[in-house]
């Protein structure tokens, strides 16, 4: 396929992110009760309450790797090359695409004020876990602490909070879901992208919740394996969890990142294009009524 003939295809197959604004940058507290998260807020062009979404990156970070590398800190008072308007294209993407269909999506950085706004390598999902950041015991705090802040927002239906994770962020949202338990859920479902599902990344080896979970899965993934992320679902929903897999075949760990080198695979694409597909309609089957 030629570059012409590629770029033509992502510009049909996903959601397009060329006149896509700066998102606000927002500050907020970690439920740790001693850090300050950065957001980032992309917001619906309509006024009125909307339903929202809580977005968890990955171990790359939220940054593009253009400047990854300059940076550590990330905060308030701190003027980093890693901000709202060095977001990487896949987290760009996707907050427009919530946005532009009337959903409030917030990402929020964990890695950033904690001093890890260059984010970790790929290949080091296997490493030992970082006690600072890690998607255990820390980043899960971060994002109880987002949906906290969106409740108290008055352009948000408090009822209509959904939790979206990749990677190392989906492992984190895995985490939120086993804290929460199912007695008092705060999420109305969750959309989980090629998470680790090992001891090192998740709480438990069953989640029992009462949030519908649906995990995405690429059958060639590189980095984490899909095969524990299915017998990790399967053990789940034999404890009544509510979890469903969507298993790509032929595509690859970060599947939906919309530049040219990882959407040149076509199972990649097709992979892309049917998440997006789902997870909208996924939300609109669980809003609040």
């Amino acid at each position: 396929m030629t570059r012409r003939l590629l770029l033509l295809t992502l510009a049909i197959a996903l959601p397009s992110i060329a006149s896509a604004g700066v998102p606000e940058t927002v500050y907020l507290a970690s439920a740790d009760g001693r850090t300050e998260i950065v957001g980032y807020l992309f917001k619906p062009a309509s006024s009125g309450q909307h339903p929202a979404i809580v977005l968890l990156h990955g171990r790359g970070g939220p940054y593009s790797a253009n400047v990854n590398a300059s940076c550590t800190q990330v905060g308030r008072s701190n003027k980093s090359p890693c901000n709202a308007a060095t977001l990487s294209k896949r987290h760009r993407m996707w907050g427009e695409y919530w946005a532009s269909r009337g959903h409030l999506a917030l990402l929020i950085d964990s890695f950033g004020p904690r001093g890890k706004a260059h984010g970790f390598g790929r290949f080091t999902h296997g490493d030992a876990i970082r006690d600072d950041v890690n998607e255990k015991t820390v980043r899960p705090l971060d994002a109880e602490g987002a949906l906290a802040w969106l409740r108290k927002r008055g352009d948000v239906a408090a009822d209509d909070i959904f939790l979206q994770g990749w990677s190392n962020g989906g492992s984190t949202a895995l985490n939120v879901l086993h804290r929460q338990g199912t007695q008092h859920p705060g999420f109305r479902a969750a959309l989980v992208f090629y998470p680790g599902c090992g001891p090192k990344a998740l709480l438990a080896p069953v989640l029992a919740t009462a949030v519908p979970v649906t995990i995405f899965l690429a059958s060639e993934d590189e980095e984490v394996s899909p095969a524990n992320c299915q017998r990790f679902a399967e053990r789940s929903r034999m404890a009544g969890s509510p979890i469903e897999i969507a298993l790509y075949p032929g595509a690859t760990h970060g599947f939906d990142d919309p530049g040219a080198k990882r959407q040149s695979r076509p199972p990649n694409r097709s992979a892309s294009t049917d998440a997006f597909r789902r997870a909208i309609e996924i939300v609109q089957a669980h809003r609040a009524r």
